[in-house]
């Protein structure tokens, strides 16, 4: 097994770019702002001769009791109790604190191995700007700077001396991306730690409690997943903060690296524009989708009718997702969910057979021929697969730029139904067959001249008759010559 190297300290002293430092990734959003990281963040090491597990906390504060603040003490108090190792980290600009006193006071509780980094010394003396960390009583204390990668190799290869190289277990070895998107306060987080069955993310009663976008490895029926926990996407005119503008990014790039997304919208809220935009967005990624309905439970039959007849009208263009009703918070459903997910990605990664997409290809075209495009017809002629995740078939034939898009709706049912394409969008590219018989020059290019009997071939007049080479002078005063003689 990897050893589990977990970051803590207080609030805005670099754990998150520690954690990019390590990771050698840009997961965690670092910006000036105390609080910014919420929840546990994992991520696979890279930096140091020995794999492992790091995990980013937000900020510790043991003194919270209330509110967000709490839970995201809580959060970092079980990542402490998972832990192999602990890295503190400290502020070397700030010096000791309060704080760090009372979350020194917590690790030594622990009894785990702790190393304390004193962050942010670049450009000081190293034993200078450590000596007043020893009161904390946690060891010889590392200056480093995250920022900068100064001294993070020695500390982090200190902190796994005393584990021994873990055998390749083959954990995370290309598991099924999840991702789990959709606006503000609909239960995604909840949706997670259901699905977890423990409180791996903060689910809070506030819009935008998740902010980054949260990986979590598990196994789930002896398969592999990464379920990725995003934060709440809403109208571009809605957002202002700096932090928020990142969230959306990093939701935008969690649904573009995904295998496969599940939209959660809240049953109990009207069917927004918000929703068919994030469901365009996926649509338009390729991603295969799973939607999922969320707050069902305690419904009456009127309302859900409603629901139903308004995802009908705003979500259409998803004909090709299941829809799930659930209840996140009552566990309602779920198993449902990941059974489509599973479908979902075995049709978004299918291989499809030439030859029978071929024969799909001229049966569909026997049933329905193309429409004409003025006096000519569309001549689809075969097809093969071009791609996967989403799927392409690529079909080959005459005229085929002239397809209409009715026409390729046709084909992409006829496809999805024969293949059972469920759960993922089908593109369709049409290649033109070249003109066998088309001119092989260019239009513009310069025409030739017409050959004149001075530019004809030696030896030929304009007319055609043979022309003697040479001089004619001297010619024919050889045959005069000739004649006096006889």
């Amino acid at each position: 097994m990897k050893p589990t190297v977990v970051i803590v300290g207080r609030p805005n002293v670099g754990k998150s770019t520690l954690f990019n430092r390590l990771t050698r990734t840009r997961d965690a959003l670092v910006a000036d702002i105390p609080g910014l990281t919420r929840d546990r963040h994992y991520g696979h090491g890279k930096l140091g001769g020995k794999p492992y597990l790091v995990v980013d906390t937000g900020g510790f504060e043991p003194l919270t009791r209330d509110g967000i603040m709490r839970e995201m003490a809580r959060q970092a108090e079980q990542a402490i109790a998972e832990a192999d190792a602990i890295v503190f980290v400290v502020d070397g600009r700030v010096g000791v604190t309060a704080l760090d006193r009372e979350i020194a006071d917590k690790l030594r509780r622990a009894q785990r191995p702790v190393t304390i980094a004193v962050n942010k010394s670049e450009g000081m003396n190293p034993g200078v700007v450590s000596a007043d960390f020893h009161e904390l009583g946690l060891g010889a204390p590392r200056a480093i700077s995250a920022a900068h990668g100064e001294g993070v190799y020695g500390l982090i290869e200190d902190v796994l001396e005393a584990f021994p190289q873990p055998a390749d277990d083959g954990i995370g070895r290309n598991p099924i991306k999840v991702a789990i998107v959709g606006r503000p306060n609909v239960g995604k987080s909840t949706m997670i730690n259901a699905l977890l069955g423990e409180e791996r993310v903060i689910a809070f009663d506030q819009p935008g409690t998740t902010r980054d976008s949260i990986f979590i490895d598990f196994e789930r029926d002896e398969k592999k997943y990464t379920l990725i926990d995003t934060a709440g996407l809403r109208r571009k005119g809605k957002v202002f903060e700096t932090i928020e503008k990142f969230s959306v990014i990093k939701t935008l790039q969690s649904i573009e690296n995904a295998n496969v997304v599940v939209l959660v919208l809240d049953a109990r809220q009207d069917i927004s524009d918000q929703d068919a935009h994030i469901a365009d967005f996926i649509v338009e990624s390729g991603r295969a989708l799973v939607v999922a309905v969320n707050k069902w439970d305690g419904l009456d039959a009127y309302k859900r009718d409603q629901v139903k007849e308004a995802l009908q009208f705003r979500l259409k263009f998803l004909d090709f997702a299941r829809f799930h009703y659930v209840s996140a918070l009552a566990g309602q459903g779920l198993d449902a969910v990941f059974r489509s997910v599973d479908a979902a990605y075995r049709a978004a990664s299918a291989n499809l057979s030439t030859p029978r997409l071929t024969r799909t290809l001229i049966d569909a075209v026997a049933r329905q021929s193309p429409p004409h495009n003025g006096i000519f017809r569309p001549k689809p002629r075969y097809a093969h697969q071009g791609g996967r995740n989403p799927p392409l078939i690529v079909i080959h034939g005459n005229m085929l730029d002239k397809v209409s898009d009715s026409y390729r709706r046709y084909l992409e049912n006829v496809f999805r139904e024969v293949f059972k394409l469920r759960g993922t969008p089908l593109r369709i590219q049409f290649n033109v067959s070249e003109n066998p018989y088309a001119p092989t020059k260019p239009a513009d290019a310069p025409k030739r001249k017409p050959r004149t009997a001075a530019t004809k071939a030696p030896g030929k007049a304009a007319s055609g008759k043979t022309v003697k080479r040479g001089n004619a002078a001297p010619q024919a005063a050889s045959r005069q010559k000739r004649k006096k003689e006889r």
